[in-house]
């Protein structure tokens, strides 16, 4: 049986707080009772079966910003197509991108394969096992090394993802947002504290699904966590209010105005080179908006944005502009397109 407890109790580092009631937290945290938790109601996730440092990156990748039920296909098919560092780096752009369509934000999958190309290149297919080496790989930032160091290599480096920052919030009964600079400083700070020398795969594990099952953002439910005794947060009966953010921007409206060409089951798309959609396919862009209806109208969000989409039933250009190219609509399956403009085609393909 593993374990994940120091030789030695190590307390909860706490960051200035307003003036409260002393809570029973204080002192040795309780490692045991989170591993037993743990090993009788974690969910049996597929990456959690495997030591291997590439799976394990694909699957912290792919969660990011995406939930674990959409991600868990995916995962499968991918590792299906692509069951190797060596076999990603040998991987087409455009190969990649297309497995990746229905995840979005793109820019985890070109990171992800050009972090497989570094360690083909440079660590002979085989991932390092210095998080600082890990750290280094494109892409890759402070969580994601502290998750592939952990759960593959059972080193005792620290992680704070949503799930575990909501936890350690109420840990420590934190008030300052968990999105700023002192925020983030106290919980990593929280974090490293923690981690036990031995078994740190176990307790980050424990950590994240403390707060996916129990600690979660609207009504914890404290009374079932194994480590409430040591939660200032319960003890002070704030949990409910914990973390805090900062005040949210306002959403900016954009116009976005496209063109639809349609000759002989073909479509008229234009290949992305900047840095919005690199190497995706989308309708072609067009100036301004034509003096005639749209086509179809669509919302979809963007970053700090909301984009109005509206597709103009176009002629095509002669000659045809850069990056502009006929695709057989037989073939857009295959094809990667940006998601909101795959979803504009295929409502307007409907009505072909």
């Amino acid at each position: 049986m593993e374990t994940f407890y120091r030789a030695k109790p190590v307390p909860i580092p706490h960051p200035p707080q307003p003036t409260r009631r002393p809570a029973p937290h204080e002192g040795a945290f309780p490692h045991r009772a989170l591993a037993a938790w743990f090993r009788l109601a974690a969910r049996d996730l597929p990456w959690r079966r495997t030591r291997d440092p590439y799976a394990i990156l694909v699957s912290e990748i792919m969660l990011q910003q995406t939930q674990v039920a959409t991600v868990i296909p995916f995962y499968k098919r991918w590792l299906a197509r692509f069951p190797s560092f060596e076999s990603l780096a040998a991987a087409e752009e455009n190969d990649v991108l297309s497995l990746w369509q229905g995840l979005g934000y793109y820019s985890r999958a070109r990171n992800l394969h050009r972090a497989a190309k570094t360690v083909a290149k440079t660590h002979g297919g085989e991932m390092p096992r210095e998080p600082a080496l890990i750290r280094a790989l494109p892409g890759i930032g402070r969580y994601t090394a502290g998750a592939v160091a952990s759960f593959a290599f059972d080193l005792p480096e620290p992680l704070v993802d949503a799930n575990v920052a909501r936890v350690l919030a109420r840990l420590l009964d934190l008030h300052t947002p968990i999105d700023s600079t002192a925020g983030q400083s106290a919980l990593w700070a929280a974090a490293l504290a923690l981690v036990p020398e031995n078994g740190a795969r176990i307790f980050n594990s424990a950590l994240m699904e403390l707060g996916a099952l129990l600690c979660t953002p609207r009504t914890p439910r404290c009374g079932d966590c194994p480590i409430r005794k040591s939660c200032a947060a319960s003890a002070n009966g704030t949990a409910e209010s914990l973390p805090r953010k900062k005040p949210r921007r306002s959403r900016a409206e954009l116009a976005e105005h496209c063109a639809w060409t349609v000759h002989c089951d073909r479509i008229l798309l234009e290949h992305q080179t900047g840095p919005r959609w690199r190497g995706l396919w989308k309708l072609p862009a067009l100036p301004a908006a034509p003096h005639t209806a749209p086509l179809l109208t669509i919302e979809y969000p963007f970053t700090h944005h909301r984009v109005t989409l509206s597709v103009f039933a176009q002629p095509a250009p002669s000659p045809l502009h850069e990056n502009l190219a006929w695709h057989a609509l037989a073939t857009l399956a295959d094809l990667p397109l940006t998601a909101p403009h795959r979803r504009a085609i295929e409502k307007l393909c409907a009505k072909i």
